[in-house]
């Protein structure tokens, strides 16, 4: 005798929503720029907090990179540069 089952299966389902056109101001990590000057250039040119700067200079510090800043590519052009013009390597990825 053969039983009739309904089987109810919940699908998850994820997806990585992106806003088309944004990017990561990412900045690396050397071997000659102090930790203040890496914290008050983020502050200058990102405009990030005291906090938030520091918080940032140690992932720099420690993982090798940090995401600085999100934005668009016209918007993160003028931080990479005066990043990069104070001697911190930054590219915009």
């Amino acid at each position: 005798m053969a039983e009739d089952f309904d089987i109810e299966e919940d699908i998850r389902v994820e997806e990585d929503i992106t806003i088309e056109g944004v990017r990561d101001l990412m900045v690396y990590n050397d071997d000659f720029n102090t930790f203040e000057h890496v914290i008050q250039t983020l502050i200058k040119v990102c405009k990030h907090d005291t906090t938030q700067a520091e918080q940032c200079t140690y992932l720099i510090h420690y993982k090798g990179k940090c995401s600085v800043k999100k934005g668009m590519y016209e918007e993160l052009k003028p931080m990479r540069e005066g990043i990069s013009s104070a001697g911190i390597k930054a590219s915009i990825v």
